[in-house]
């Protein structure tokens, strides 16, 4: 029993045995959707982060998205080629790339996130509207919490 238990009450699994074997399955969910899309995991992380607003820098986007900023170029070119973002030298600093998603680009991020969340609500649908609804919010407010840990 741990310390904050009462006698009977059965202690709870640590949070990361929890979520750990979930984002696996859910990472081994999105697979086939992303192969599909011709996507890879942070090809797909990148489009979810922009938008037709740019993003002055990929060091910002490769912080924002939590991937190593000399790793993350590969995935641009990748884009870029793709005609799925555009990457752009800034004008004020030719330095520096502006990042924008382009109108495929958007096309396939949402038809990407649609067939994503359409699997989502199957597992979903296993909770009641309560229980779904906190649980969302509470995972919105854990993940907003390590961000700004």
């Amino acid at each position: 029993m741990s310390e904050n238990a009462t006698p009977g009450e059965e202690r709870r699994p640590d949070l990361a045995a929890m979520v750990v074997p979930l984002g696996r399955a859910l990472m081994a969910a999105e697979r086939p959707v992303l192969d599909a899309h011709g996507l890879t995991m942070w090809a797909y992380a990148v489009l979810l982060h922009l938008d037709e607003a740019p993003i002055r820098t990929q060091a910002a986007l490769a912080e924002a998205i939590g991937a190593d900023k000399t790793r993350i170029i590969g995935v641009l070119d990748a884009l870029a080629e793709r005609e799925l973002i555009h990457r752009v030298p800034d004008p004020k600093d030719r330095r520096v790339r502006l990042l924008s998603l382009t109108p495929e680009g958007r096309r396939v991020r949402d038809t990407a996130q649609s067939a994503i969340q359409e699997n989502e609500e199957r597992l979903l649908a296993g909770l009641s509207t309560r229980d779904r609804e906190g649980f969302l919010r509470a995972l919105r407010a854990l993940t907003e919490a390590t961000r700004v840990s």
